[in-house]
């Protein structure tokens, strides 16, 4: 029972993208029973790279020959060829379908947006096509509301991919009116119905139990769902259907190990049944991001050109992987199967947010929410975009809603305490980093913008409390070193803002970032009663273009080397300048663009 917990536990930290302790908890496991082949398939999710994810899948098919999880993803992942014999371990025959998948596999990925997407005149291309597309109304027949532009529009970034959860969602859902344009006017309630998209053939003997299926599918409640679906398959075990809905009943209710099972089962007994290779995709993006899951898509749209979900999610993967032609043309070929489907807005709002028109962004954003009101991913994608647009009230607002109901998101935590930080709000963003770090204490990012948050309070306890944590985490960022300057300074310890200062000058990479450290090297030679260090330093922060520095860092320098070079009436042959040594400044004189667009995010 004590495995079992852990067990979740683990795969609850791969879902919430924490690999690090999804693999710590599955190493454990295994490490008191190496012979679960479960455990193994699990850990090779929460691996880093290719070579490590193919001995757990190895180990786990040495430990079960029939394991179909492990197949499918030594197949996908180019180790297990599907028309031959695997040694050392055996395997049953190859069916005809993983042999046009292996062949859809194996063929060169094509390179599309990639290779050319540094022409600019393939960018204004992609411009005009998208613009052609919105405004014209024959890829979606989107009616864009009338607004007013924004006036105070930054340079957009885009967001981060969305992360594949089994949380079902309202496709097809009726447009509702408890959202405002501008906000949340009440927080969304937490399940809507998922509907149907594949016919169940009914008959006598199944009816009664197809029904209760139905009623539950559409409820969430997956095991009555699960047990209804049982039934069937005793009564009519050639309902191909009916295994890809236990497939996935299995998936919603977070044992995709399961529901592979369900869906591999469902194309043993039809080949071309589409719906189960999209299931199948779904299912490895939720253990791995980033699976290269094009081939099933590509063959669940051979198979069932008519299934909106296979474009759907076709698009999905597209956007993650930079295509964005490619995501748009999907979601075109979606919209038509799917009318009024509130993620076909949703996703080509993130398109439009990658493509860098954030305004475009916001108005097919807002639409989505119109349509489904509950649909929190939505929540979150109107904060990055506001946040896009330098919009910081709403952005704030947005990402608070959907905090409020998935208090498990690191990253969005780690998003906000970001933002608050560019935007010089520093305690909200210590306090934000505290949730994220209280969801997991090793999280690097959020430690670095508490740290720095804490350091332009001039906390000087709590900046020192995360200084080696910093220093060790982020040994070549330079805004990471230029904190821990800072920070010895606030704890009265100029000797080591000395030592830590020749790393800092060595990483600054540009007049803003020489700037910075000019200033602060000035602060500590003054610190350490060396004058003529100091007057070196402010001279050489003059000699930089003005644009560098903000105008109050420029002034502070004038001002210390006319007091530096006055002259004292000590005696008639000694003319040295007195020095005049001045406190530290708590606060860095940066704007907020000096922050945060330099620092990359790191990976958890």
């Amino acid at each position: 029972m004590a495995d079992d917990v852990v067990f979740q536990e683990a795969v609850d930290a791969l879902r919430g993208g924490n690999k690090a302790r999804a693999r710590e908890l599955l190493t454990n496991l295994i490490k008191e029973n190496q012979t679960n082949a479960e455990y193994w398939t699990w850990l090779s999710a929460a691996m880093e790279t290719p070579k490590e994810r193919i001995y757990c899948l190895q180990t786990a098919l040495k430990l079960d020959p029939e394991h179909a999880a492990a197949k499918r993803g030594l197949i996908l992942l180019g180790a297990l060829p599907a028309d031959e014999a695997v040694q050392p371990f055996p395997l049953n025959r190859t069916r005809a379908w993983e042999e046009k998948l292996l062949l859809a596999h194996e063929r060169p990925k094509p390179k599309g947006w990639a290779a050319v997407r540094a022409s600019p005149v393939f960018r204004l291309a992609i411009v005009i096509l998208f613009i052609g597309v919105i405004a014209s109304g024959i890829v979606f027949g989107l009616v864009i509301p009338n607004s007013t532009p924004n006036a105070n529009r930054a340079l957009p970034t885009p967001g981060p991919a969305l992360t594949f959860t089994p949380t079902p969602t309202a496709i097809g859902a009726k447009p509702q009116a408890a959202a405002t344009a501008r906000g949340p006017a009440q927080p969304p309630v937490p399940y809507t119905p998922t509907p149907l998209y594949v016919t169940v053939e009914r008959s006598p003997i199944t009816a009664d139990y197809l029904l209760q299926f139905e009623n539950a599918y559409k409820q969430g409640k997956w095991d009555q769902a699960i047990a209804a679906l049982e039934e069937v398959i005793k009564l009519d075990p050639n309902l191909t259907s009916a295994y890809y809905y236990l497939g996935e009943s299995y998936r919603f209710k977070g044992d995709v190990i399961r529901a592979q099972q369900y869906y591999n089962e469902a194309v043993n007994r039809q080949p071309d049944f589409g719906p189960a290779y999209v299931g199948l995709a779904r299912a490895l993006r939720f253990m791995d991001p980033n699976a290269n899951v094009l081939p099933l898509l590509d063959q669940a749209v051979r198979s069932a050109p008519d299934f909106g979900e296979a474009y759907l999610e076709r698009a999905q993967v597209k956007l993650r992987d930079n295509d964005l032609v490619g995501a748009v043309s999907d979601l075109q070929k979606a919209d038509k199967l799917l009318p009024g489907s509130p993620l076909v807005y949703y996703h080509l709002a993130r398109a439009w947010l990658k493509q860098g028109d954030a305004s475009l962004a916001l108005e097919i954003a807002r639409q989505a929410l119109e349509r489904d009101v509950t649909s929190l991913p939505t929540y979150l994608l109107l904060g990055q975009i506001h946040a896009a647009l330098g919009n910081y009230s709403d952005a704030v607002e947005f990402y608070n809603t959907y905090l409020q109901y998935e208090p498990q998101d690191i990253t969005a935590f780690i998003e906000l305490g970001k933002l608050h930080y560019a935007h010089a709000e520093y305690e909200a963003a210590v306090r934000t980093m505290d949730e994220a770090l209280r969801a997991d204490p090793n999280r690097r990012e959020a430690i670095l913008y508490r740290f720095l948050s804490n350091v332009e309070l001039g906390n000087a306890a709590a900046a020192n409390a995360d200084l080696a944590r910093v220093r060790s985490a982020y040994p070549d960022l330079f805004e990471a070193n230029l904190g821990i300057v800072r920070a010895e300074l606030l704890n009265g310890r100029a000797g080591n803002a000395f030592l830590a200062l020749e790393k800092t000058l060595a990483l600054a990479a540009d007049d803003r970032q020489k700037a910075l450290a000019y200033y602060w090297a000035a602060v500590v030679h003054e610190k350490r009663e060396e004058p003529r260090k100091a007057a070196e330093y402010w001279a050489l922060l003059l000699d930089l273009p003005e644009e560098a520095m903000t105008a109050a860092m420029r002034k502070e320098a004038q001002e210390k080397l006319a007091a530096l070079r006055t002259p004292t009436p000590v005696s008639s042959s000694a003319r040295t300048p007195t020095p005049s040594v001045t406190a530290s400044p708590t606060r860095t004189p940066t704007s907020a663009a000096s922050t945060t667009t330099a620092t990359p995010t790191p990976t958890p």
